[in-house]
């Protein structure tokens, strides 16, 4: 009696899941609690109490009959049992077959961000800020007007410049008109040393004559001394006129030297011109692509130096996407193959995109310090390079992919990556090439 006891109150206690278990549990202790009871008065039949006058004693629970009820639960157990199994090992095999066909050939990774070239607005040139067009994150186009600076200066500065272009091509044309009279002074020069030299033959002529008529005794010596004078005189005069001559035509080459340099100095004021002008129009800065304008850093009436930085503008009809992929997933990823890209910001929805290239380092080679792993301690860390993922203009233009945002990116890498399947072995002996 105590071990039935037992047994009913570990029956009690137990967690019994299923409505059914918890019948047949009840049902097979009533059963054996009657065995027991039958049990106990075959072996004491002495104590077995008296029936009520009118009532007819007990009649024991068959024992053959209780035993044999829980056959058929025990057999539908079994049946769903080996169904499950069934299924399992079916859906084991589905996948086996999934994986080793199409599956992978799959490479994902959830570290992959939206990027963009994003183009930094700079002031070319100092002032306060008078105006701001457009609004933030609103669509600009190229050659748009984002920023005014004040122009009161710099348009000043260009008056300045046009003026002093106007005074030196005044300058160059008075030299031009002194060119010219130092032309005509060589002109008036070269005739002098002309008339010098046809007195000096005339002088030189009547000279001889004298000469000769002084040799035979028919000219006086005074006559002869003339003529002599004469000649010198005319000499003199001719290297005179040819003094002249020359100080005139280097004074023509002098004047137009001078010319020449105050040329050079009006195209260093068209120059200065220039820089004014394009001064001015650096007041307006203006968007050099089309794209969204956003993260303004200044306001109306700020003063900005020249350099400094005053907003952005991302063109969002140009985003990529990069991926960065375990070193131990590039075997089969070239570029050309396709990309599905799910964006978290949009649920299950994706779209579809290219491989474009693979970097050619991994991002711990570009950071300021790279690791050095010849000193000190080593631990094998795998490495992560940025593929890059070329989206198509027809999604980029939905304006649905922002700079920053995480996405998705599994890679079919089935086609264009037939070298990979290669059982080569690189490293092998066979493979090393003498130098």
């Amino acid at each position: 009696m105590a071990a039935a006891r037992d047994q009913a109150a570990r029956v009690r206690h137990a967690d019994v899941d299923d409505a059914e278990t918890a019948q047949d549990a009840a049902q097979g202790l009533g059963e054996q609690l009657g065995t027991h009871v039958a049990e106990e008065t075959r072996h004491r039949p002495g104590d077995v109490p008296a029936a009520p006058p009118g009532e007819k004693p007990a009649a024991a629970p068959a024992a053959p009959a209780a035993t044999s009820a829980p056959a058929p639960k025990s057999g539908k157990r079994k049946f769903v049992l080996i169904g499950f199994l069934v299924l399992l090992a079916l859906a084991a095999a589905s996948y086996a077959t999934y994986y080793v066909t199409v599956g992978r050939f799959y490479v994902s990774t959830d570290d992959a961000y939206v990027r963009a070239n994003n183009t930094v607005l700079g002031a070319s040139v100092s002032g306060h800020i008078v105006a701001i067009l457009p609004g933030d994150n609103t669509q600009v186009h190229k050659d748009d007007v984002i920023f005014r600076v004040d122009d009161g200066d710099y348009k000043i500065a260009v008056d300045a410049a046009r003026t002093k272009i106007g005074t030196q091509e005044a300058t160059i044309a008075r030299i031009g008109r002194q060119v010219q009279a130092q032309v005509s002074a060589v002109e008036q020069a070269e005739a002098n040393l002309a008339s010098a030299e046809a007195g000096l033959k005339r002088a030189g002529l009547d000279y001889d004559r004298q000469q000769s008529l002084t040799s035979k005794g028919f000219a006086s010596h005074a006559t002869f001394e003339q003529s002599q004078a004469a000649r010198d005189q005319g000499i003199a005069g001719v290297k005179a006129a040819q003094a002249a001559y020359d100080a005139a035509r280097d004074n023509v080459e002098v004047t137009r030297a001078q010319q020449m340099e105050a040329q050079a100095q009006l195209a260093e004021l068209k120059t200065a011109l220039a820089k004014a002008e394009r001064d001015l129009d650096f007041t307006y800065v203006r968007a050099p692509v089309d794209g969204t304008f956003s993260n303004r850093l200044v306001n109306v009436g700020d003063f900005v130096a020249t350099g400094q930085r005053l907003g952005n503008v991302v063109p969002l009809d140009e985003v990529f996407i990069d991926a960065n992929y375990k070193e131990t997933q590039l075997k089969r990823i070239r570029p050309g193959q396709p990309v599905t890209i799910k964006v978290d910001a949009y649920g299950f929805r994706k779209f579809t995109g290219v491989v474009d290239s693979i970097s050619p380092a991994a991002g711990s080679v570009f950071t300021l310090l790279p690791p050095d792993n010849a000193t000190g301690n080593f631990t094998k860390i795998v490495q992560r390079l940025p593929v890059r993922i070329h989206v198509p203009k027809a999604v980029a233009r939905e304006a649905l992919l922002r700079a920053g945002m995480s996405v998705y990116a599994t890679i079919n890498t089935t086609a264009g990556a037939d070298d990979a399947d290669s059982n080569a072995d690189l490293d092998s002996p066979m493979m090393i090439h003498p130098q």
